[in-house]
């Protein structure tokens, strides 16, 4: 009987042999321990205590200071601020040849406004920054979207009107 495998594909199957074997990988404790003529322990032990010693000089190191917070007079004084020019902005009439500097202002302004407090913890929980940080995304929102030129609905307006009167009374209150 004939066999399955023919001459060609026999002689293809035993001529081909493994690849030998790459030397084993070593660590590099080994391998600076045999550099620097070093038992592999001992290696390990310096290296083991380089990393300690780094992590308890970065635990020890003085902290960063943080960012100086900004006083609780300038955040209610640049809020009534941002607040004045949100009203007027908003109010603008479409026509009004300087509402595209207008709203140019007024993203600068806010813009400002949001980087410089966004990142205050003791700001964060406060009512007059959720709702004029609302206002402010809705307002620039809308022009980012709509261009400098195009009026804000009635309804988003209100809302928005509402959201700069609740800060404002939020400022009054310490809040």
């Amino acid at each position: 009987m004939a066999s399955l495998i023919t001459p060609t594909t026999a002689a293809a199957a035993t001529a081909t042999t493994p690849k030998p074997l790459t030397p084993p990988l070593r660590s590099r404790a080994t391998a600076a321990a045999s550099a620097n003529n070093l038992t592999p322990s001992t290696a390990v032990a310096r290296r083991r205590n380089f990393l300690s010693l780094s992590a308890l000089a970065l635990f020890l190191a003085p902290a960063a200071a943080p960012a100086l917070a900004a006083s609780d007079e300038e955040y209610v004084k640049e809020t009534e601020e941002v607040i004045n020019k949100v009203r007027t902005t908003i109010s603008l009439d479409k026509t009004d040849p300087n509402i595209a500097t207008a709203v140019a202002e007024l993203r600068e302004t806010s813009n400002t406004w949001v980087a410089k407090y966004r990142r205050e913890k003791a700001l964060l929980g406060r009512a007059s920054f959720r709702d004029m940080y609302s206002a402010l995304n809705a307002v620039s929102g809308h022009y980012i979207s709509f261009g400098p030129t195009a009026p804000i609905p009635v309804k988003r307006k209100q809302r928005i009107l509402e959201e700069v009167e609740t800060a404002e009374k939020a400022l009054l209150r310490g809040r």
